[in-house]
């Protein structure tokens, strides 16, 4: 890439929604972009992502886009766990598995008799595809003939750069996310992936920030791109909002990824005996150095909480809610976060009306967002970034679950696409302006804390998963 790039093409796939953002590295901000669901498909073998239709969205969102504003390289940012099977002819050998699907968890016993240890990987065991070296083993054993047939193996970021470039890459990010398949210690793949004779279907590892290349010629020709401009390697999503705050923040610090799942990150934390079985795990950082992190699925839960509610709630509301004491018990989603077979409750006198129950979804979320941060040691100050950011419930609440500073970034409608944007120049980087820090919410607040707390020690959800 020569000289210093300024408008930058982010494909953002989150588990949720599909992405196409262009960011002004100037600012940096957000100046356009393009938006669609990102369904699973049900047919085939197993469920699976739509990957034609997710191209079609690119390549007609990057012609959009091209004739509104110059673009000068193009990065991918994509959730976890996920990842393409290629064949010698460059197309898939087996579709894109959907993550959520329990077809690994058919061969659990056995998967688990190979699997490396977490103090090898940093990453617990997780059900249905959540291990992505799960998927690979179940895959290989229930479609045998068709996983014969995989030429290359690339995390989903990297699929998509391969699509635009026609180069193959591999990047620690995606690999180093709970994956089975990382070894952070070591910077290099697992016991898992020579055990089972992966190694050499593993595409080349490339950092992040490289440039693979330029687009291929026909997508030049379709949506309008400069033949010459390059596609960046790309990166996990929620180390894309890390990122950032690693190049301009001094640690202590946590970052808190919020979206479909929300991802604590503590940045040089307190020590902390992570614990698998409550879904912890090492982050690998765009520059592989590991991040302990926690995880649940609360985007997902607050979704459930919320279903069907008339939006909006007061402040009478939130006092009411704070005065009763009514609580929301893990755990809506099972099987992931630091309470993964605890049931789902609630905890009230009378009828909840829908305002109060909005505001005791978001206190929900708080907790175990604070309960998250805990678990990993976090320390400082705790930058919330995603859709929870304008969620003042929340911002408040956690502030007074933690006792300590929280600062709102939304300053973009995910920090994914910023992070992202970051690979293709990080000289640009100023020091973080907090522009939004939460104020102490007051002792009723904390009260409450203490109570659910309280009442989750009471329950014994604090002594197990």
């Amino acid at each position: 890439m020569t000289g210093r790039p300024r408008h930058i093409a982010v494909i953002d796939i989150g588990k949720t929604n599909a992405k196409l953002a262009l960011v002004d590295l100037a600012s940096p901000r957000e100046i356009d972009h393009r938006r669609m669901p990102n369904a699973v498909q049900t047919d085939g073998p197993y469920p699976h992502h739509d990957v034609d239709r997710l191209w079609r969205f690119i390549l007609d969102g990057l012609a959009e886009l091209r004739q509104r504003h110059p673009v000068d390289a193009l990065t991918v940012t994509t959730h976890g766990a996920t990842a393409a099977l290629l064949d010698s002819k460059g197309g898939l050998a087996l579709p894109v598995l959907d993550y959520e699907h329990d077809g690994p968890d058919t061969l659990a016993s056995d998967y688990d008799a190979v699997r490396p240890d977490f103090s090898e990987s940093g990453s617990p065991r997780l059900p249905a595809g959540l291990n992505l070296g799960a998927q690979f083993f179940w895959q290989s054993r229930a479609f045998p003939s068709a996983f014969a047939n995989v030429a290359a193996i690339m995390a989903y970021p990297q699929y998509w750069a391969w699509r635009l470039t026609g180069i193959a890459a591999n990047e620690v990010t995606s690999l180093g996310c709970h994956t089975d398949l990382w070894n952070p210690a070591a910077g290099d793949f697992s016991s898992l992936v020579d055990r089972m004779s992966w190694r050499a279907l593993m595409a080349p590892v490339r950092p992040a920030q490289d440039a693979l290349g330029p687009v291929l010629p026909d997508i030049a020709g379709y949506t309008g791109l400069e033949p010459t401009t390059q596609v960046l390697c790309g990166i996990h999503d929620s180390n894309a909002s890390l990122l950032p705050h690693l190049l301009s923040r001094l640690p202590p610090f946590s970052v808190v990824s919020t979206g479909t799942w929300v991802v604590a990150m503590a940045v040089g934390g307190r020590p902390a005996a992570l614990d698998p079985e409550r879904d912890t795990l090492i982050n690998v950082s765009a520059s592989g150095d590991p991040v302990p992190s926690a995880r649940f699925m609360g985007g997902r839960e607050y979704a459930v909480l919320t279903d069907g509610l008339e939006q909006g709630w007061t402040e009478d509301d939130v006092a009411a809610v704070l005065s009763k004491g009514i609580l929301h018990l893990p755990s809506v989603q099972q099987g992931s976060g630091p309470f993964p077979r605890s049931r789902a409750a609630w905890v009230c006198d009378g009828e909840i009306g829908s305002g109060e129950r909005q505001v005791a979804s978001s206190f929900y979320l708080a907790m175990m967002t604070a309960v998250c941060l805990d678990l990993v040691g976090a320390d400082g100050v705790t930058v919330t970034e995603g859709p929870f950011a304008t969620n003042d419930l929340f911002l408040r609440m956690l502030s007074a679950a933690t006792g300590r500073g929280v600062v709102a970034d939304a300053g973009s409608a995910t920090g994914t696409s910023i992070g992202a944007t970051l690979l293709a120049d990080y000289s640009g980087m100023r020091s973080s302006n907090d522009r939004k820090i939460i104020e102490y919410p007051g002792s009723h607040w904390n009260s409450y804390a203490r109570r659910w707390l309280a009442e989750i020690k009471a329950r014994g959800l604090a002594d197990r998963p």
